[in-house]
């Protein structure tokens, strides 16, 4: 078992990632409250492309292909 397995979608790390940095450039440009440090939440689980939610209830957005064995 993998400590953080990959388990998000492409499309998904992406949408994490833009979403993570809107919210933390409410730090230093919008109303500038530390509450939009949870930004690093979203950018963070994006980069790495593991959730640990999604780990705890064994969710994967994830396509997994499998890999035929060529005879």
């Amino acid at each position: 078992m993998k400590l953080f397995p990959r388990n998000e979608h492409t499309v998904e790390r992406v949408i994490r990632v833009v979403l993570g940095l809107a919210i933390i450039s409410l730090f230093f440009v919008g109303p500038q409250t530390p509450w939009a440090l949870l930004g690093l939440v979203p950018l963070v689980t994006g980069a790495l492309g593991s959730c640990p939610v999604y780990t705890l209830f064994g969710v994967s957005t994830c396509s997994t292909r499998k890999l035929e064995k060529a005879s």
